[in-house]
């Protein structure tokens, strides 16, 4: 992986695993460099084996698969955990080495009770990712939830990211990290990014933008909207910066674009938005490669 072709990080969107190669063929020709494949909750009668072949012919030698996910809540379901399971033994076959997912949570129960549980359950999946040499990370949105009554997802805040890996402290447990996530709980994400980065093993491409005149007037407890999640380009982050601090630190991986958020760019202007958002995270990584005079 080499920065002069801009293979240290790459730059794709989510794919859906119910769309998969044909959804892959047909916007791959916009430029994006890697895809995310996702799951919501269950793998259902799709064949991991069938779909990484598929994924992969359609990527050809201009994109890669960067993670798999898989969206559910493992605490609750042994179900969720099972597929999560499964996705580790198979992510080799999409030639990636990350498997990405919320690391769920006791629904209406605090932070701190779900640890419990929580250890039992990455405890075991941790040791089956060392040993498949897969890399675990948790995306860190709260999903409504909060610390005395977490839902789906505790891994929503650094305390609870040190009570996580201390409770089962593998180094195949890691973050999926976004800049949006932080902005929603009205947190600085730079400084957050440089202190966690070891921890990081992806990105989603999501960002946000704060109305701070809410927040100043009105704080965030009166039910009136005070954040929107954006597509990168559209948010109140700079994310030259975010690149430059990865590759300042050597940091390798992919940036995949979590689409299907941006409250304008949505509906029929989409791909427009992504596809805005995947050629901005391009000049905020420096554009095109030109060869130092000899």
């Amino acid at each position: 992986m080499n920065r002069e072709q801009h293979q240290d990080i790459r730059l794709g969107t989510i794919v859906q695993a119910s769309a998969g190669a044909p959804y892959i063929a047909q916007i791959l020709p916009y430029g994006f460099e890697s895809f995310q494949i996702n799951f919501w909750e269950r793998i259902g009668d799709i064949s991991l084996e069938q779909l990484a072949k598929e994924v992969r012919e359609a990527c050809g030698d201009k994109a890669t698969i960067s993670s798999v996910g898989m969206f559910g809540n493992p605490l609750q379901s042994d179900e969720v955990a099972r597929d999560f399971g499964r996705c580790i033994e198979a992510a080799h076959l999409f030639g990636c080495d990350i498997v990405a997912g919320f690391a769920g949570a006791l629904d209406g129960q605090s932070v701190p009770d779900a640890l419990p549980k929580f250890k039992e359950v990455w405890g075991e999946l941790a040791k089956r990712a060392e040993d498949s040499g897969i890399r675990i990370a948790w995306e860190n949105c709260d999903m409504g939830g909060t610390w005395e009554s977490a839902r789906w997802n505790i891994a929503h805040s650094p305390r609870a990211w040190e009570m996580m890996f201390d409770a089962v402290p593998s180094a195949a447990l890691g973050l999926e990290w976004e800049p949006c996530h932080q902005l929603n709980s009205l947190v600085a994400p730079l400084p957050q990014l440089k202190k966690w980065l070891p921890k990081i093993f992806h990105l989603h491409g999501k960002d946000a933008t704060v109305d701070w005149n809410v927040v100043k007037t009105s704080g965030i407890r009166g039910g009136e909207p005070y954040v929107w999640h954006r597509t990168p380009g559209f948010g109140d982050t700079n994310w030259t910066d975010i690149i430059s601090i990865l590759r300042q630190n050597n940091w390798k991986g992919a940036i995949d674009i979590e689409g299907w958020h941006d409250p304008v760019y949505r509906d029929e202007l989409e791909m427009t938005g992504q596809v805005f958002g995947l050629n901005y995270l391009k000049r905020c990584r420096g554009g095109d490669f030109v060869p130092n005079p000899t």
